[in-house]
C-alpha cells in the first residue's frame, strides 16, 4: 500500500483547510492509496467530524507541536521533534511513508529535505519546480523558483537532466525539450552565468543525457513552441512565477476565464517537488485552500506513482559509472 504524508497542522487555514483537503482526495487517489495525516488528533478528528468523515479513513500520527511560520527553521527543527514537519520527515526516513507534503514552514521542509532526505548522490544542489500551462495545452515544467537565487552553469546543467526525467515521467511528456531561459535564443546572447550554462547544457546534450533546445526567451513561456523544460536560477524563476500569479490574479479580478488562465491557478498545480533528493517531497503554498490540499496530494501520488525519484538517483548513478 502506498501511503501518503500530510502534515495536517501547516498552512494559514491548517488544520480545517488540510484535513478538508484530504477528504476531497479520498475518492480521487488510487484504492490501494493511504493518506498519512501529522499532527493534533483531537483537532484533525474534530475536523473530521465536521465533514462526516470517519477517522478511520485516514492513518493519523500524534503529534504535539508545531512549527510556526515566524520560527527560525534550521532552529525550531531542532527544537520541536514532535511538530508535524519533523515527525512527518522522521517516518518518511524510516520508509513509514512514501512520501511527505506540507503547506506549512518552507525553510523547515527544506531543512528536512536537505538534511532527513538529503541530496541524491552526484546532485550539486536540489531545485523547486512548477508546471505552466501553455496555449498550446501542453504543460511547461519550469525549474528553480526560487531555492537557488544563484547558481553555477554546472548546477542548471544538471536541472536540465532533473528536469527532463520529471516531464518525462509525471507529465509523460516523451523526450522533453529541455529550454535555458535567456535574453535571445542565439548562442552568444545572454550574461556570463546563461552562457557558460548553455555550453554545459550544450555539452551534456551531446552525451545523450537529455534534449536541449537551446535558449528560450521569456515571450515564448507559455507557447508551448520551443520548450517543455524551463531552466534558470531561482531569482529568474521566482519572478518569472510570481508574475504569472499577479496576472492570474489580475484576470481573474476582471472576470476572463478560460483553461488557460484557470491552469495558472496555484490551487490547480498543488504543490511544488522538490527534485534531486532521496524521497518524494512536496511543497504547498502557505495559504492552500482545501483543493489545493487536495491536488497537492494528487500530484504526490503521481510522483511517488511514477518512481521519479529513483529515476534521477539511477541517472546520476550512470553519470558517476561513465566518468570514474
Amino acid at each position: 500500500m502506498l501511503k501518503i504524508g500530510i502534515d495536517a497542522m501547516g498552512g494559514d487555514f491548517a488544520p480545517e483547510a488540510v484535513v478538508k483537503g484530504a477528504v476531497m482526495a479520498l475518492d480521487a487517489i488510487d484504492g490501494e492509496s493511504r493518506i498519512v495525516l501529522f499532527g493534533d488528533n483531537g483537532k484533525i478528528e474534530e475536523c473530521l467530524e465536521a465533514e462526516n468523515c470517519p477517522a478511520d479513513r485516514f492513518t493519523i500520527v500524534h503529534t504535539t507541536e508545531v512549527i510556526e511560520m515566524g520560527d527560525h527553521p534550521a532552529m525550531a527543527f531542532k527544537s520541536k521533534p514532535d511538530s508535524s514537519i519533523a515527525v512527518g520527515f522522521g517516518h518518511l526516513a524510516k520508509g513509514a511513508i512514501d512520501g511527505f507534503a506540507s503547506a506549512g514552514s518552507t525553510g523547515a521542509m527544506m531543512v528536512g529535505s536537505m538534511y532527513v532526505a538529503k541530496p541524491i548522490k552526484g546532485v550539486i544542489r536540489p531545485t523547486i519546480s512548477t508546471t505552466l500551462p501553455t496555449i498550446a495545452g501542453t504543460q511547461a515544467l519550469m525549474m528553480d523558483v526560487g531555492l537557488n537565487v544563484d547558481c553555477k552553469p554546472e548546477v542548471l546543467s544538471q536541472y536540465g537532466l532533473i528536469g527532463s526525467i520529471y516531464a518525462e515521467s509525471v507529465l509523460g511528456i516523451k523526450n522533453p525539450r529541455v529550454a535555458l531561459l535567456n535574453i535571445g535564443e542565439e548562442e552568444a546572447k545572454g550574461n556570463a552565468l546563461t552562457q557558460a550554462a548553455y555550453q554545459a547544457m550544450k555539452a551534456d546534450s551531446d552525451k545523450g543525457l537529455y534534449n536541449f533546445a537551446g535558449n528560450v526567451e521569456s515571450s515564448h513561456i507559455f507557447s508551448g513552441k520551443i520548450a517543455d523544460v524551463i531552466i534558470c536560477d531561482g531569482f529568474v524563476g521566482n519572478i518569472a512565477l510570481k508574475m504569472a500569479e499577479g496576472l492570474y490574479v489580475i484576470n481573474h479580478k476582471m472576470g476572463t476565464t478560460n483553461p488557460f488562465w484557470d491552469a495558472m491557478n496555484y490551487e490547480n498545480v498543488g504543490g511544488t517537488p522538490v527534485l534531486g533528493i532521496n524521497s518524494a517531497v512536496m511543497i504547498g503554498h502557505g495559504k492552500s485552500t482545501p483543493k489545493a490540499i487536495k491536488n497537492m496530494i494528487l500530484s504526490m501520488e503521481r510522483s511517488i506513482r511514477t518512481h521519479v525519484t529513483e529515476k534521477i538517483r539511477e541517472a546520476f548513478k550512470d553519470i558517476d559509472s561513465v566518468e570514474a
